[in-house]
């Protein structure tokens, strides 16, 4: 073979010169990407060039890969466009400058099918091989074929070679400590992760590894319910099913399609860095999306594709810009949309699916002002609400109710205040939701950790709007007038109940509140935390990365209809003093009954850690038969 050059490589280093320092790849594997992704813009080439012409067309396009474990070589082969020696010179010489604008403008057609610059992926080669060879040959009628090598230095060999098909083969030889890119299994799994849709046949030794024909850049009329979950399967595997999906298509003002899908609760969620996948005209770019899609999103799952995200030189990392931003807002509007046309055409369904969508509307709404006013409607609260208050505006779904808050407000319109009660726990604040209940009240459940910031936030953006936890304060309707009885020593009963409980406690930060409540003798105590006090607490425990506890400042509430409340006052009104310590038997027993209130308060609202119910159930032992023993 005749030698046509010997000399050195042009680079330009304020571009190239980083990628030849392995500085800019982050990871070596992305050298098999780079490669086969030249092909394909290869094999796009020839295309658009025999359309024009230039060349004969192309039959069977592949992009072939193979292994020779003795030389330690991997070979990625095409019979795209190829290249003749002067283009070998300008994109593998000179490498600052890019193939793939040259031909575009040569030809004014779309870049769509041009996946990048040939120099700059080619180059990526030097991360894992320590010597390249490039034996290609143009499609161009008349030309010949060429040898190309380089050992990573600046010298290169440029001579005439045998190759009778156009196209071209990258042999390299691996270094010894990248020598896992000889493995087959190594090889597959890049293959599917990087290039498993591009639009040609991958081979690795005969075999066609890719899956190709991406579902996201199909008409969505052409896909069935089963077709978007079984991608969904197939991107992740043992996950279940999908709640619903999003398929987005757009070529105007950017180019983007994908199938975004809301995952079922699951537990787990990445807030940071996403689940969705990024392609750049079909070749796997990123899975870490945090720089396109708004954070309340990323948890979603699926893929975007756009040849207008901007990336750095290596496709690897994103670059934030304006055209970012407004893709970001276009998902995000998109996704609104989609969740509005479920609640319009099927409210039962959409409040089947309220608690997995839930959290990225609620963060989404307080992170982003625009997502706010596009799911405003969208935002519903399960509902404790009687039969004869449900109207047209209640979703209703197995004896389960859901209502927006200003259906709620509607509804319940008290006035220039607009109170609205929830709960955050059906089973601890149940006495208190029974009381409200008996009432006619109708209560919001919020039991979502999110809930903590977000129903300030309702208020922040409704000031005339107030929520008020069943468990704040009761209500007037169930408390009766205190008609001042008094004792034997002529004290309001009230009071000196008040003062034996507050005695027995010995602790000044409980609030002791004694009332009747009407018709109601089987609740003996309750606590009351006031709103605005709890709030703080849950947010210093929220701050300490704990699970809210009981406040130290909160108020017992005695209902004084209760037998037990009653008892206390017999025994400390019978009180006789013995020896000379003046101590009483039933004022030590009205003592213990007090302590037992509190602690039975203090159960009902789950305040009770495991050791603290062990020492309950021993002191309401050695009650119990204090008081048998008194009876007999």
């Amino acid at each position: 073979m005749s030698v046509i050059e010997k000399g050195q490589i042009n680079i330009h280093t304020e571009n190239i010169f980083p990628i030849i320092k392995k500085a800019v790849y982050s990871d070596h594997e992305i050298f098999l990407r780079e490669l086969i992704s030249n092909s394909v813009d290869a094999i796009n080439k020839r295309r658009m060039a025999a359309i024009s012409g230039d060349c004969d067309e192309i039959i069977d396009p592949k992009i072939s890969i193979s292994i020779n474990r003795e030389k330690k070589t991997i070979k990625i082969s095409d019979n795209g466009i190829g290249m003749n020696a002067e283009e070998v010179k300008k994109y593998i010489n000179q490498v600052a400058f890019s193939s793939a604008e040259e031909f575009l403008q040569k030809y004014k057609q779309s870049d769509e099918g041009i996946i990048g610059h040939f120099g700059l992926g080619f180059y990526s080669s030097f991360m894992v091989a320590s010597n390249v060879q490039l034996i290609t040959k143009s499609a161009i009628p008349n030309s010949t074929a060429v040898h190309w090598e380089c050992d990573g230095s600046p010298s290169f060999l440029l001579e005439n070679s045998e190759r009778s098909e156009p196209g071209t083969d990258v042999i390299l030889e691996l270094m010894d400590e990248e020598i896992e890119y000889i493995e087959p299994a190594r090889i597959k799994s890049l293959i599917t992760k990087y290039c498993d849709f591009m639009p040609f046949d991958v081979q690795f030794e005969g075999e066609t590894i890719n899956k190709r024909n991406p579902p996201w850049r199909k008409n969505p009329k052409d896909l069935t319910d089963k077709d978007y979950i079984d991608f969904y399967k197939y991107l992740y595997p043992f996950q279940g099913e999908p709640l619903l999906w999003i398929h987005l298509n757009t070529d105007y003002p950017y180019n983007l399609q994908g199938i975004l899908y809301f995952p079922k609760t699951s537990g787990r969620a990445d807030w940071e860095q996403g689940e969705i996948k990024l392609y750049c005209n079909q070749v796997f770019v990123s899975d870490s999306l945090k720089e396109v899609v708004p954070r309340y999103l990323l948890p979603l799952r699926g893929v975007l594709d756009s040849t207008d995200i901007p990336l750095n030189v290596s496709r690897s990392a994103l670059q934030t810009d304006r055209k970012v931003r407004s893709i970001g807002n276009f998902v995000s509007k998109k996704v609104a949309d989609k969740l509005k046309q479920i609640q319009n055409q099927d409210h039962k369904f959409y409040s089947e699916i309220w608690e997995s969508i839930s959290p990225y509307i609620k963060i989404g709404a307080m992170e982003d002002e625009k997502f706010a006013s596009q799911v405003e409607s969208l935002v519903i609260f399960p509902s404790i609400i009687e039969s004869d208050k449900v109207d047209d505006t209640v979703i209703s779904n197995n004896d389960k109710y859901y209502t927006t808050v200003k259906d709620y407000i509607n509804r319940n319109d008290s006035g220039d205040k607009k109170i609205i009660l929830y709960s955050t726990n059906e089973i601890t604040q149940a006495s208190h939701i029974s009381l409200w209940r008996s009432q006619g009240a109708e209560i919001l459940i919020a039991d979502a950790v999110i809930d903590s910031q977000f129903i300030p936030w309702i208020e922040s953006k409704n000031t005339d709007v107030t929520f008020q936890r069943v468990d704040a304060e009761l209500a007037d309707s169930v408390k009766e007038k205190d008609t001042n009885i008094t004792d034997i020593d002529g004290e309001n009963t009230s009071d000196s109940l008040k003062k034996i409980i507050s005695d027995a406690l010995n602790n000044d930060k409980i609030t002791v509140q004694i009332q009747a409540i009407k018709d109601n003798k089987t609740l003996a105590s309750m606590i009351l935390l006031p709103e605005q006090m709890r709030r703080i607490n849950d947010i210093g425990s929220l701050m300490e990365q704990k699970l809210p506890g009981l406040p130290e400042y909160h108020v017992l509430l005695i209902n004084k209809n209760h037998p037990l409340a009653e008892g206390i006052l017999k025994f400390k009104n019978s009180s006789i003093l013995i020896g000379t310590d003046e101590k009483s038997p039933n004022s030590g027993l009205a003592d213990e009954i007090a302590r037992h209130l509190y602690d039975l308060a203090k159960l009902s609202l789950g305040a009770l850690d495991s050791s603290d119910v062990a020492e309950f159930q021993i002191r309401n032992t050695d009650l119990m038969g204090k008081l048998i023993a008194k009876a007999a």
